[in-house]
């Protein structure tokens, strides 16, 4: 094998340790430790807080208030105390564990180096995505070759750096390493990548997506290395591989134990109620068609406003991932940029435009978004201008300090008058249309709209996954998107399922599908009976003030009075969910509604909304099974019936798809809990945001690679996301399970290796539990077990 080989193919290897990172104005919940999760969670835990420094399981103040709280059930932490071979009660051993966690965290420095230094300023201007007014010289050639263009002229890079720099990246590395043996190179690798996993992270997820940004400005993990090595060799930092081996943690064993019992007492309700509530579903037909079905994403949001509206009328929900099913990259009108719009385990399989259909709202939209354009342009080229920055401040300083001051003092104010003047400039789904039609020419290398035969595929597969058989009058799909002001991580309380994008437009398209009359023939010919009277259309959930926005536009005049009660109903559904949200964030939920609305508004509001904090279940069955019950916005929800899908195809998709994103999601809000310094992103009151990319915590440094303090926490020293790994409760036979998991070894090896939990409730052996253990085996729960959660199991033993 070439050194080239050899050099390419250990930076790979190496690099699968640090998680891939996002821009964050496309945020990507992912687990961080995804590069480790061939590996069981404790031994994973351990390597990376060797290589980060992070923490893996919660502190002892959590557990404490867990237990304050009635979170964790005493039977159940007394058996896995009893089990990890404990005889202390859980008072002393919290102290105990406190007390070691306290001295370790003491001895840790994360104390910048000269090298990142350097690389942090360089890479930030590289991998600028249009913030910066005055672009790095000559990205255009990749940044290896810019870095060594410029690398002269920057005083704090060493002479002898500069000496090295050769002409490919492959060249320098060779150079650095040649007093390396061979067999050294990829710990040295893996080192000095970890070394800033958020830069890292950052450069690996934009090589990998080839998308128009490194298209125009190419960068490599490779390039990044040689720049690296050379600067580390120049200075004489030490860059052989540690050989001291991993520390075993003290706390580990003692904290799996608290950590196991809090989740086996979340995992026991979550089962209870669907064993109990499985006992009680029946195959009879339902009285009638509901007054409307709404289809909205599994979201954890989402449970809270679907329990709402099923409380103020005959109304039907689903949930489906956010996305509807539709892997598509999406242009919105009049924007220059396209987004992908589907979850990062797929790739676009179709470009989606919107094409305007009124040319009079058109014109209307065009005149006044134009304007405001021209406006902003002006203003930030005074800005940005240093012949006219200051003459500008001096003129416009009085009117901007009014207009800080009343956004300060009355946003909400500020706010009706923002809303009024976008009220006037129509939106774009009020004169647009998605192109959803197969138009025989591609954009890049994606075809523009869909075939007949694919949208019959899309569309017949959301109906199988979710297994619908009748349709009511109105059927919505409900995408969503938040509202914040300010806020540098909106993006991450945007759908997860469309990769930190609004679901809106991926429901518009599946509507716009679902009332073609040659697909609806075609779906017929496949099983669906859909009524000639049934119309579909899209709608959008703001998560955040808990509205929910209707696309009616082609909604018929007979289908008026449905669609004017569907509205009012969902006025009241807002007020009651906007309420409970209140309550959530400490505040009267009597005035629900308009504290959601400020908290939209506010510039100064770090949390606008919870987003998904709190998540800890995923239940894959009919709606029926938790219906009336009150989950606490703390479950993915994903419609399933397992007595439509024979074959288990629409049950693997499921598990394939939805559940491994729900992992990554709750995996990184795990993370972020447990050690936010680490792996998450501080908080929101000192970050620095940089380059359109991420966020800094005070001048510079690593990129921040999670969730801000604000998302999870109630208080400095008070989480409000439980941090628990994610517990799945499957209504299906056991086998179909366990076939699915046999053809996917890479979710029996999730499974096998402690990063969530599954329990299959199987309606065909008297809606009996059984729990998976490890190696597609299952333990049948008794009824006490099932009820009170207390039997841990084998997989979660061999933690310790």
């Amino acid at each position: 094998m070439s050194t080239d080989s050899t050099i390419h193919d250990s930076i790979d290897t190496a690099a699968t340790t640090v998680g891939s990172l996002w821009p964050i104005h496309s945020f990507v919940t992912a687990n961080p430790l995804a590069g480790f999760e061939d590996q069981l969670f404790s031994e994973a835990v351990a390597q990376a807080a060797e290589l980060f420094g992070g923490r893996g399981y919660p502190s002892a103040e959590t557990f404490r208030s867990a237990l304050e709280r009635g979170h964790i059930d005493l039977e159940v932490l007394d058996a896995e105390l009893s089990e990890a071979g404990y005889e202390s009660d859980p008072e002393t051993l919290l102290d105990r564990l406190a007390e070691v966690t306290d001295a370790t965290d003491s001895d840790s420095s994360t104390t910048p180096n000269r090298v990142d230094q350097v690389l942090t300023k360089w890479l930030s201007a590289f991998l600028d995505e249009g913030s910066a007014h005055w672009s790095m010289p000559n990205r255009e050639a990749g940044f290896y070759t810019a870095f060594r263009g410029v690398a002269a002229h920057d005083d704090e890079i060493p002479e002898a750096a500069v000496d090295a720099l050769a002409e490919t990246p492959t060249e320098t590395i060779e150079s650095v390493l040649a007093s390396y043996p061979e067999h050294q190179w990829e710990a040295i690798f893996e080192e000095q990548l970890a070394a800033l996993p958020g830069w890292t992270g950052l450069v690996k997820q934009r090589a990998d997506d080839e998308g128009a940004w490194q298209s125009a400005y190419p960068i490599s993990l490779q390039g990044y290395l040689a720049a690296r090595l050379a600067l580390a060799d120049a200075v004489g930092a030490d860059i052989a591989p540690s050989d001291d081996g991993i520390d075993p943690d003290p706390t580990a064993e003692l904290a799996g134990a608290f950590l196991r019992a809090w989740e086996a007492t979340y995992r026991g309700d979550l089962v209870e109620t669907v064993a109990t509530e499985s006992q009680s579903l029946t195959d009879s037909d339902s009285a009638g068609r509901p007054d409307a079905q709404l289809v909205f994403c599994i979201d954890t949001r989402s449970e809270i406003i679907r329990r709402h509206l099923e409380a103020v009328g005959d109304y039907e929900t689903h949930g489906y991932a956010g996305f509807f099913g539709i892997p598509m990259e999406y242009q919105g009108y009049d924007t220059d940029v396209s987004v992908d719009a589907c979850p990062p385990i797929l790739d676009p399989q179709h470009h989606v435009t919107d094409v305007p259909t009124d040319s009079e709202t058109q014109r209307s939209h065009d005149r006044l978004s134009g304007l405001r354009e021209t406006a902003d342009e002006i203003v930030e080229t005074l800005e940005a201008n240093a012949a006219t920055a200051y003459g500008f401040v001096e003129t416009a300083g009085s009117g901007y300090g009014l207009a800080l001051a009343a956004r300060t003092l009355v946003p909400g104010r500020v706010q009706d008058l923002f809303d009024a003047a976008e009220d006037s400039v129509p939106d774009d789904h009020e004169f647009c249309d998605p192109l959803v039609h197969h138009q025989h020419t591609y954009t890049g290398d994606l075809p523009v709209g869909l075939t007949t035969e694919e949208k019959v595929e899309y569309a017949a597969t959301a109906f199988d996954l979710m297994g619908w058989e009748t349709f009511s009058r109105l059927v919505v799909f409900t995408g969503h998107a938040s509202e914040t002001t300010n806020n540098p991580y909106d993006s991450s309380l945007d759908c997860g399922a469309c990769a930190g994008n609004p679901g809106g437009p991926n429901a518009r398209v599946l509507a716009e599908i679902c009332n073609d009359e040659e697909v609806r023939a075609a779906l017929r010919d496949r099983g669906f009976e859909i009524p000639d009277d049934t119309v579909f259309l899209a709608g959008e959930h703001n998560t955040t003030t808990a509205e929910v926005d209707l696309y009616d536009s082609d909604v018929p005049e007979s289908h008026a009075d449905d669609l004017s009660q569907l509205r009012a109903d969902l006025a009241t559904t807002r007020e009651n969910a906007a309420a409970e949200r209140a309550e959530s964030m400490g505040v009267d939920g009597s005035s629900g509604v308009s504290e959601t609305e400020r908290r939209a508004a506010d510039w100064a509001e770090t949390r606008p909304e919870w987003g998904l904090a709190g998540n800890a279940g995923f239940v894959i069955g009919p709606r029926e099974l938790t219906s009336g019950v009150d989950l606490d916005g703390r479950a993915f929800l994903h419609s399933y019936d397992w007595s439509t899908d024979p074959d288990g195809e629409a049950l693997e998709a499921i598990l394939t798809g939805p559940m491994v994103v729900t992992q990554w999601i709750n995996t990184q809000y795990y993370f972020s809990t447990v050690d936010n310094a680490v792996y998450g992103s501080g908080s929101k009151v000192t970050h620095n945001p940089v380059g359109n990319v991420g966020v800094y915590q005070g001048n510079g440094g690593d990129l921040m690679t999670g969730l801000p303090l604000q998302s999870l926490m109630a208080a400095d020293d008070e989480p409000y996301h439980q941090p628990l790994r994610l517990s799945t409760v499957i209504h299906a036979p056991v086998d179909r399970v366990t076939d699915i998991l046999a053809d996917h070894g890479e979710l029996a090896a999730l499974l096998d290796n402690d990063w969530l939990s599954l329990t299959v409730v199987d309606p065909t052996q008297d809606h009996r539990a059984f729990q998976y253990e490890r190696d597609l085996e299952w333990t049948p729960l008794s009824e006490r077990a099932v009820a009170d959660a207390m039997e841990p199991t084998a997989s979660a033993v061999a933690d310790d």
